[in-house]
């Protein structure tokens, strides 16, 4: 099982949120814990590293593995038209 990291910007973005849509996005952020990359997900293009994404309604939340340290960092949650810049 992974460790779930927020980074700071992902937590601001959720403090920002809905209570009911925050839930929704931290019920998809745990279940990564379990499956780190799901059959939804999908790599970002055009990023150095290997960063990973799923889509939680209208929003996105991506991501990055480490396999070696069980470790799962969430970089930033954001609406799917800024998620990307």
């Amino acid at each position: 099982m992974f460790e779930i990291l927020l980074d700071i910007p992902a937590q601001k973005f959720l403090k920002k949120l809905d209570e009911h849509i925050a839930l929704r996005i931290i019920e998809s952020i745990e279940k990564l814990a379990q499956d780190p990359i799901p059959h939804d997900s999908k790599r970002v293009i055009g990023i150095k590293e290997k960063v990973f994404r799923i889509r939680v309604g209208k929003f996105r939340v991506l991501y990055r593995v480490d396999y070696k340290n069980l470790l799962l960092v969430v970089i930033k949650i954001d609406l799917r038209e800024s998620a990307y810049n």
